[in-house]
């Protein structure tokens, strides 16, 4: 039996498709969104039909961009031949968040995962092979995430690409900021072992 009419029945479940938004949550969205005046909806509803409709890939590394290249590939104040292979944009804005890398990126927009029936074809590799052979790129660094499928689609893609002359890093892994060794995995504890630095 719905409790509510059907066209706030219908929002709730839109809401509730929302990654992480469970049913309790998307109610409250709803709600919220009955309480605006109706030209904040109007507003909100165009972002959202503007981004979907506005949003296009870079040509060049497959980031988000407004039309043309992103900023990131348009400056030319970034290194042209470093670039950090991340697997979904918002890889590339907590990188950025960091301040420290001047390099450009390359978007994979997924990891290779058999079980997800995700192949190589399915992913951004073929852009990035472009990139290299065009002979400006000196490094690529593998920052995918340090779970079986980030290593996976960082291994095949170091495959690809050593021949290629390029030299081929991974980002670091270890003991987090603030954090404690008596509560760090053992997989953990031996990669920043094995990472460890002069001091």
């Amino acid at each position: 039996m719905e409790y509510f009419p059907a066209p706030l029945e219908a929002l709730i479940e839109q809401f509730a498709r929302l990654p992480g938004i469970g049913g309790k949550s998307a109610q409250r969205l709803a709600f919220y969104v009955l309480g605006l005046p109706a030209e904040e909806v109007r507003t909100f509803a165009a972002a959202m039909v503007n981004a979907k409709e506005g949003i296009t890939l870079c040509p060049e590394c497959q980031n988000f961009t407004a039309g043309g290249l992103c900023p990131i590939c348009a400056s030319d104040r970034r290194d042209a031949s470093t670039i950090c292979v991340v697997a979904d944009p918002r890889d590339v804005a907590a990188l950025e968040r960091g301040h420290e890398y001047q390099g450009r990126y390359h978007v994979l927009h997924g990891v290779i995962s058999p079980m997800n029936h995700v192949g190589p074809d399915e992913i951004a590799i073929r852009p990035l092979l472009e990139r290299v052979r065009r002979g400006d790129v000196r490094e690529v660094i593998m920052a995918t995430n340090p779970d079986t499928e980030g290593e996976a689609t960082a291994l095949y893609l170091s495959r690809l690409l050593r021949p290629l002359g390029v030299r081929v890093t991974r980002l670091a892994y270890g003991i987090p900021v603030g954090g404690h060794l008596e509560f760090a995995d053992d997989a953990t504890l031996s990669r920043a072992l094995e990472g460890r630095q002069e001091f």
